[in-house]
């Protein structure tokens, strides 16, 4: 069995998937996922359900979501009882089962290690491996990364989506190193929209269009990320983008041919 959290969450079964429809039970099954053979108390679990205003029933109601998990995991093909109950709270034994944040989290350590090692190419189907595993916002509606859920879901989402943010930034990395500059630009375009003020993306970007003949739109970028950094913040470009700005103006011809962790990253 299969549990995914990259995009609303499910459960698959060989090639059958299954949702819960209730959404305090998908909150529960949730925080053991991510607390997965670690033991979870009910003051937690009830913290991410409820907030800090609990209900007078709190205990007794998630008791019955406790109650309803273990129906459903029973009903989807889990050997034994996963979800234990042990003292102080719960625990959820993974057993021979997979959860996709833990493949991800293994292709990327895997490409991290590849791209050490200059094998960039297979560093690039790993990220991309990693990347291609994500259905959408991290555990569809129980956990946005906004800071709305409770520490733990709100806190792994905030951490995932950092990693996946990094992920992307390696692949586009791996992109440039191997010439496939033309590739990386719109990839780049789109991860700029989501994180308007992360240089690296612009710096990534800058130097994918100048490879690509197109030093203009590349000076258009450095423009681009100024003014959002000056209106937003009040700052200026870092040191880097600053230095790939002017090698670009320059026309510097190493640009071409340079990685770019020797480009200012």
């Amino acid at each position: 069995m299969r549990y995914e959290m990259l995009g609303p969450l499910r459960v698959r079964d060989e090639n059958t998937y299954f949702t819960l429809h209730a959404r305090k039970v998908e909150i529960v099954l949730t925080v053991l996922l991510i607390r997965a053979d670690q033991l979870v108390s009910p003051e937690q679990l009830m913290r991410e359900i409820w907030g800090e205003n609990l209900p007078r029933r709190a205990a007794a109601g998630l008791h019955v979501y406790i109650s309803q998990l273990r129906k459903f995991l029973k009903l989807r093909g889990a050997s034994g009882n996963p979800v234990e109950t042990r003292a102080p709270g719960y625990v959820l034994h993974k057993g021979d089962d997979r959860i996709d944040t833990q493949i991800f989290l293994e292709l990327v350590d895997v490409g991290r290690s590849l791209l050490r090692q200059q094998r960039t190419d297979e560093a690039a189907s790993c990220f991309s491996q990693a990347l291609a595993l994500w259905r959408g916002p991290i555990l569809g509606h129980s956990g946005d990364g906004t800071g709305a859920k409770g520490p733990i879901i709100g806190g792994f989402s905030t951490w995932l989506t950092e990693i996946r943010r990094e992920c992307h930034e390696m692949l586009v990395e791996c992109q440039l190193q191997l010439g496939r500059h033309r590739e990386a630009v719109g990839m780049l375009y789109a991860l700029i929209a989501e994180n308007p003020m992360c240089e690296a993306f612009h710096r990534q970007l800058m130097l994918a269009l100048y490879r690509s003949e197109r030093q203009a739109d590349a000076l258009k970028v450095y423009q681009s990320v100024r003014k959002t950094l000056n209106d937003e913040l009040g700052l200026e470009p870092g040191r880097p983008l600053q230095d790939l700005q002017r090698a670009i103006l320059s026309g510097d011809m190493h640009l071409m041919s340079l990685p770019l962790a020797m480009s200012g990253r």
